[in-house]
């Protein structure tokens, strides 16, 4: 009797996690970039107000800022928990959001004459970067619950992210335009209720691992096996950096990462510009299938999340890599005036990279440094990646309009090559919890 209870306690637990990630990462997702669209939907130089680059600059410092809270919000996790932290930083967020809506400047209240750039770019700025710690706190949680099934727990939780894509940016941009005639202050408000709600579901019925609520991860009735006689440990800065295994997977997934950011970054110049300049002629065709991408990346996302579980990190990580290169030849290849067929392929490109590139990367991570050392060492190694992934799309960008795209898409694959050749040596390494994962017949050889 008591092990059923445990078991229903712990279900009780693991659905609670997995509809807050998708939260976090549908929220993450919105607010990390693809807020901007709205906003620049709304508030428009040609309609009075901000123009497109003052807009965009609060976000542009706020990516960068963003580097060094990784480090922050990483440290704090191991410090206090995921808890006390997140719920910290979400009560700011919040109040960021609050002052953007303070700051107005929108065209359908008077523009730039009716608003504050000031208030606008404290309040923006808040936001992007509290906005980070979401999917750190549901990656985290993740990694602390579950061993043996944490790349399908990781698939659903990360499916957040092409939800927004699907039912986000255009969906609420039409609420907005047509509910609130053109004022997305109401809109924000509901974002800041949100998350408040958050807060109080995590202070109220969310442990930051399962020991703290007398489980163990994954449901089973004992410690896991991995974990025997060892302790958490808190590597430091220089530890990670003199790790060989550590730099290996910075290189590797800080190219996946790359890729996804400069081709989801840059698809709109690449398509606008061989349409001759005319976005009617190419680029609003494959928003249909950029959509089908955004659609097929939820169900991608739990398939890249089995593969972790049945093939290991590694080769899953592979798979994803190949896959890469899907995207990338589908814009180089695109004739003048673009190509339907390689648009749809384009459109599963970005379903594999949107799906797969966040459910692998902790996984990743998890499966190198194990659930005692994971956020120590993601915080450092995550820190470092966001550095070239900051810039990917301007890079793009200015090669595509300089008119070198092939050269701009012939730098990806190099890149992409890179990271596969930095994954084959973790081909011989063990999954450092993997007594664990191979209790259910898993295997991470």
């Amino acid at each position: 009797m008591a092990q059923e209870n445990s078991r229903g306690k712990f279900l009780a637990y693991s659905i609670l996690i997995c509809v807050l990630g998708v939260v976090f990462m549908f929220l993450y997702s919105g607010l990390q970039n693809d807020q901007i669209n709205i906003i620049q939907t709304f508030i428009t130089e040609e309609g009075g107000g901000w123009s497109s680059a003052a807009t965009q600059m609060p976000m542009t410092v706020g990516n960068f800022v963003c580097i060094a809270l990784t480090f922050v919000y990483g440290t704090l996790f191991i410090k206090f928990g995921v808890k006390k932290p997140l719920m910290v930083v979400l009560a700011i967020t919040a109040v960021g959001i609050l002052i953007m809506i303070s700051a107005n400047g929108l065209n359908v209240n008077g523009g730039a004459a009716s608003g504050n750039y000031a208030l606008f770019f404290i309040g923006l700025f808040i936001v992007r970067c509290g906005c980070m710690i979401l999917q750190m706190a549901g990656f985290m949680l993740v990694a602390n619950w579950f061993i043996a099934l944490r790349g399908r727990i990781m698939g659903i939780v990360t499916l957040g992210s092409p939800l927004f894509s699907i039912i986000g940016t255009s969906g609420m941009t039409t609420l907005i335009q047509n509910k609130f005639n053109g004022d997305y202050r109401m809109f924000y408000v509901g974002i800041c209720i949100i998350m408040v709600v958050v807060i109080i579901v995590v202070g109220v019925g969310i442990k930051d691992n399962p020991e703290d609520a007398g489980l163990y991860p994954d449901g089973a009735d004992h410690a896991p096996v991995s974990e025997a006689g060892s302790e958490e440990i808190e590597l430091t800065v220089g530890q990670v950096l003199s790790q060989k295994k550590a730099w290996l997977l910075i290189v590797s997934f800080g190219a996946f990462q790359f890729i996804i950011n400069a081709c989801m970054g840059s698809m709109a110049v690449r398509y606008i510009t061989l349409g001759g300049g005319d976005p009617n002629v190419a680029w609003i065709p494959a928003l249909r299938w950029l959509a089908m991408g955004a659609a097929l990346g939820i169900p991608m996302s739990f398939v890249f999340g089995v593969l972790d579980d049945k093939l290991g990190s590694v080769w899953a990580s592979i798979i994803l890599g190949l896959c890469e290169f899907i995207p990338v030849l589908a814009l180089m290849l695109q004739p003048e005036g673009g190509s339907v067929p390689l648009m749809i392929v384009w459109g599963f490109g970005v379903a594999c990279m949107t799906g797969g590139v966040p459910t692998m990367h902790p996984c990743i991570t998890a499966f190198a440094y194990g659930r005692k050392e994971y956020q120590s060492a993601n915080r450092i190694i995550m820190a470092i990646q966001l550095i070239p992934s900051a810039v990917a799309a301007l890079i793009m960008v200015s090669l595509i309009s300089a008119g070198k795209a092939n050269v701009a898409y012939g730098i990806l694959i190099a890149i992409i090559i890179i990271g596969l050749i930095a994954m084959l040596p973790m081909l011989k390494w063990k999954d450092a919890n993997a007594a664990d994962r191979k209790i259910i017949g898993q295997s991470d050889k």
